[in-house]
């Protein structure tokens, strides 16, 4: 099948990341055996802890990462950015209406228990996905998509009716409630991925909280995560498929938090990665091992408008507004990050997507509605008081809820230092917490102020737009608005229509930019370190962020 999209799908080259900054390193056993020949382990760094490896609960980015090397889907991204067979075999069959796939699922596909993977895999995994007791964070990602799933998803229908049956064992068949453009790299994601369900179910509440209660089919398998240790491993999967392939034999995790302890490692050869930002960017100025990508992460403030079943002061638009326009966003990228990152005024980033029928990009198209969030201390003193006296106040407390990170503390510090002196009667409090702890307060609606991102699951804006429709599963701020929502249900809908989506889409980021849903920050450059004996590591700009399936390690000069 001739892969067919709305639009044109992103190259696979730059440093995608996660949705809050991750480091870390690795131990002591790269460099060469005594042979000359390289030993095939690489030493890897994050600066956040790994919350889940369930795949149908995932919503870090740390996790999708993991998830993309110790597992596969029927699609997965290949070192060029484009869609390849995963665990499929050959091409789907299509009906003539085009509404049904069927999917061949490949005949030396195995667990990592040896089990063999079939199409009943596939099918509950979706049903668990779309099954509203499971309440899981992506489920909308099948909404309207499969048949059936809309309906299950609301509970008016069992789950044993989505549209996805399996023939025979190695036999998928799907039907879709309307075309999708970007099909493969949807059924390439983590939530898409198959189950084994025997599995699943003995292990019960045990399940994917630890590298021993979860099944793996992809290049690598787990090992040494504990559910909240800082040390894991990804170890060669044998009975991978494509096990020939693979070259690595561990890629070696340590959670660093701090920058400068990653770049002592780097420098002693301990660590083979490390990300950078911040003074050490300018620092480390024409070093050979440094390089700087562009990804398709825009970071925000999230503004929750309701905790603890009470509205906040964010629920009033000019409390919003006064925020969003009260940070030097330039000053930010060129002080505080100082790896390349653009102020972005915006949700959707540049470079993700083009106009259908004139090739230009969103952001050109998309540039009504950034006035409201454009740095201006006047405008912003101007809403933010007017909120104040809709409120009947002089003055607020709000929290600002962030990772441990070296790195984000410093961007807490500065976006506290950018509000409490442009907008005076504001006092924000710095709260700070291990990845895996905010992605819990994000999902329970326990904060006020958040700074939070978003990485392209697939090229398309509305991946970005529909976080915030209202009740979305990735909402958790409260922000809502039904002609935000008819917006984006009618270009989730328009299949036909391109130029009409493109509208909606451009419509819907101008109104939630006009009413503050959200406040814009910076769209991320990632800069990192390699070590020169590092060779094909794939730096996904879409999607997981690395996949470690056609790389290797040289042996040092």
């Amino acid at each position: 099948m001739e892969r067919k999209s709305l639009f044109k799908s992103l190259a696979v080259i730059g440093l995608s990341g996660l949705v809050l900054a991750a480091c870390g390193n690795g131990s002591d056993n790269s460099g060469s055996n005594g042979s000359g020949e390289s030993e095939q382990v690489l030493n890897w760094t994050t600066t956040s802890e790994l919350p889940t490896m369930d795949t149908t609960m995932v919503t870090d980015t740390v996790s999708f990462d993991m998830m993309n090397n110790v597992n596969e889907g029927l699609y997965r991204q290949n070192a060029e950015g484009k869609y390849e067979a995963g665990v499929l075999d050959g091409e789907p069959e299509i009906s003539e209406d085009g509404s049904v796939y069927t999917y061949k699922i490949k005949e030396d596909a195995t667990w990592s228990n040896g089990d063999p993977i079939t199409a009943n895999d596939f099918v509950y995994a979706w049903q668990r996905l779309v099954d509203p007791d499971t309440a899981a964070p992506y489920s909308y990602l099948a909404d309207g998509i499969i048949q059936n799933a809309t309906e299950i998803i609301a509970g008016e229908m069992e789950p044993s009716e989505l549209g996805a049956v399996a023939v025979d064992d190695k036999t998928l068949e799907v039907t879709y409630a309307k075309p999708v453009p970007y099909l493969e790299g949807l059924l390439s994601m983590a939530p898409f991925y198959p189950l084994n369900q025997t599995y699943v179910e003995e292990q019960g509440d045990k399940y994917a909280t630890n590298s021993d209660t979860v099944l793996y089919n992809g290049p690598f398998a787990l090992s040494g995560w504990d559910g909240t240790n800082l040390n894991w491993s990804l170890e060669k999967n044998d009975n991978y498929w494509d096990a020939d392939n693979v070259q690595l034999d561990t890629v070696k995790y340590q959670v660093l938090k701090e920058t400068s302890t990653a770049l002592n490692l780097f420098d002693s050869g301990e660590i083979d990665y490390t990300t950078v930002s911040g003074e050490y960017v300018a620092a480390r100025e024409g070093d050979p091992n440094m390089d700087n990508a562009p990804e398709s992460t825009v970071f925000y403030i999230k503004m929750n408008q309701e905790r603890n079943g009470e509205e906040t002061p964010l629920a009033n638009t000019n409390i919003r507004r006064g925020i969003s326009q009260a940070i030097d966003k330039q000053s930010f990228a060129d002080q505080v990050l100082q790896n390349g990152s653009l102020p972005a005024d915006y949700l959707v980033p540049e470079g993700l997507a083009s106009n259908p029928s004139t090739d230009v990009d969103f952001r050109e198209d998309s540039t009504e509605g950034t006035g409201f969030v454009d740095y201006d201390v006047e405008s912003a003193q101007e809403a933010f008081n007017a909120g104040l006296e809709e409120l009947g106040t002089d003055s607020i407390t709000l929290e600002l809820l962030v990772d441990d990170t070296e790195n984000a503390k410093r961007s807490a510090e500065y976006i506290q230092g950018q509000l409490q002196t442009n907008l005076p009667g504001l006092q924000v409090q710095i709260v700070s917490v291990p990845f895996k702890n905010r992605v819990a307060a994000d999902n329970s609606q326990d904060y006020d102020l958040q700074i939070g991102g978003w990485g392209a699951d697939y090229a398309d804006p509305i991946n970005y737009l529909e976080l915030f429709v209202t009740d979305g599963n990735n909402n958790n701020s409260g922000y809502s608005n039904e002609e935000y929502d008819a917006l984006i249900q009618a270009a989730s809908d328009e299949t036909e229509d391109l130029d009409k989506r493109w509208s909606d889409l451009v419509a819907a980021e101008s109104l939630i930019l006009e009413e503050a849903g959200i406040a814009p920050l910076y769209q991320r450059y990632g800069a990192y370190l390699e070590q020169p004996t590092v060779e094909g590591v794939v730096h996904h700009q879409v999607g997981a962020s690395t996949s470690f399936k056609w790389a290797s390690k040289t042996a040092a000069e």
